[in-house]
């Protein structure tokens, strides 16, 4: 199966050297180059050759050259397993350049798809330096269910539900939400989203420490 590219943002430049469109609309895809450019930077950051970085995240050398290469066709899966191998969070591969201004309307953002499961999440927000918080408007359909391996040590996910209702916790420890319901729970840990009602949607803080 082909995994899915990212789309981008309301908010995000055109391209990764900042530059905004002139026609006020955001581009159709989230440039690969952003992401390139933040695995060569982490992975530098962490003195790790290719083939290690690989290794310890379980994908194919060529798929971690291709995709440092703005070559490659990135999953959740994929790009999760690098940030838990790199020890940053997973918005730090997927974050685009920040304007002075950042606008988000609703159904925009920068998106990333679930290879297994209908489950889609929109960056709202990366942490800032010293905060360690991540915050993402999630969407997820009944009929698939969003398996998580653990993230990096610390991690604390933070779920609201907007609508619908949803199934989601720790392997074994699962609670259902509905409409303002709010969770918290270790996210270094297996845990899982499963959608109970369609259209079923949630706001989710992941807290790193």
């Amino acid at each position: 199966m082909a995994d899915a590219v990212p789309e981008s943002g309301a908010a995000a430049p055109e391209n990764g050297a900042g530059q905004a469109r002139d026609d006020g609309k955001p581009p159709a895809r989230l440039p690969l180059d952003w992401i390139a450019a933040s695995l060569r930077r982490e992975r530098t950051r962490a003195g790790l050759s290719l083939s290690e970085l690989a290794k310890r995240a379980g994908i194919a050398k060529s798929t971690l050259s291709q995709l440092e290469a703005a070559s490659g066709n990135p999953s959740m899966e994929t790009l999760w397993a690098l940030g838990v191998a790199l020890g940053v969070p997973f918005s730090a591969l997927i974050e685009p350049p920040a304007p002075a201004v950042q606008v988000i309307r609703a159904g925009e953002g920068p998106t990333v798809h679930s290879e297994h499961s209908s489950y889609t999440a929109v960056l709202l927000s990366a942490s800032p330096p010293g905060a360690r918080r991540d915050i993402y408007r999630t969407h997820l359909e009944p009929g698939s269910v969003r398996e998580s391996e653990p993230h990096i040590p610390g991690t604390v996910e933070h779920l609201t539900v907007s609508t619908g209702r949803v199934k989601a916790g720790p392997r074994g420890e699962e609670v259902v939400l509905g409409p303002g319901d709010y969770m918290a729970f270790r996210g270094d840990v297996p845990h899982s989203y499963e959608a109970l009602a369609p259209g079923t949607s949630f706001v989710l803080v992941m807290q790193h420490v």
